[in-house]
């Protein structure tokens, strides 16, 4: 599944347009490295997500195409 996808049906980012921007201005990186929005995410990628002076960083467990929204955040795991 593409990262831009991901960070939207895993409810980390609201809207795909924002998770693209985001990924294009390196904002998104995945195991270390700057990521554009369609890496391949793939079980076990670590994903930082830097938003102003915030930081979010979460391990990938499961990658579904679609989930619903209670069961969002067992989609990844926060370290």
């Amino acid at each position: 599944m593409r990262l831009d996808k991901y960070l939207k049906v895993s409810r980390l980012i609201k809207r795909r347009t924002i998770a693209n921007e985001a990924c294009d201005a390196g904002r998104i990186s995945v195991n270390d490295k700057v990521a554009k929005a369609s890496y391949d995410v793939k079980v076990g990628d670590v994903i930082e997500i830097a938003f102003g002076d915030r930081r979010t960083r979460v391990e990938v467990v499961s990658v579904q195409e679609t989930v619903k929204k209670e069961a969002a955040a067992e989609m990844y795991k926060n370290l």
